[in-house]
């Protein structure tokens, strides 16, 4: 049976070099926080995994953008699509 928190740990490599490209992309600064997190839905009508991206930056305002794709599939066109989705 799966449960609602089974804990399957993302490579933290992986996790890094995400932060990495997206900080870049998205000029991030030095005084923000960004956090990278793989969710797993089994409600319907929701991607049964996407990966979140929050920037919290130094005067507390949050933002989140969000790909339908675990961590470990996303490709640095796809963090591109997001950007230019900002645009």
């Amino acid at each position: 049976m799966v449960g609602m928190f089974d804990n399957k740990k993302t490579n933290p490599e992986i996790i890094r070099n995400l932060k990495t490209v997206f900080t870049e992309k998205f000029s991030v600064s030095k005084d923000s926080t960004i956090s990278v997190a793989e969710l797993r839905c089994h409600e319907p009508n929701c991607p049964p995994v996407e990966t979140v991206f929050t920037v919290r930056t130094s005067d507390g305002s949050i933002k989140d953008w969000r790909i339908s794709k675990s961590a470990g599939e996303i490709q640095i066109k796809d963090i591109e699509i997001l950007y230019d989705k900002e645009k």
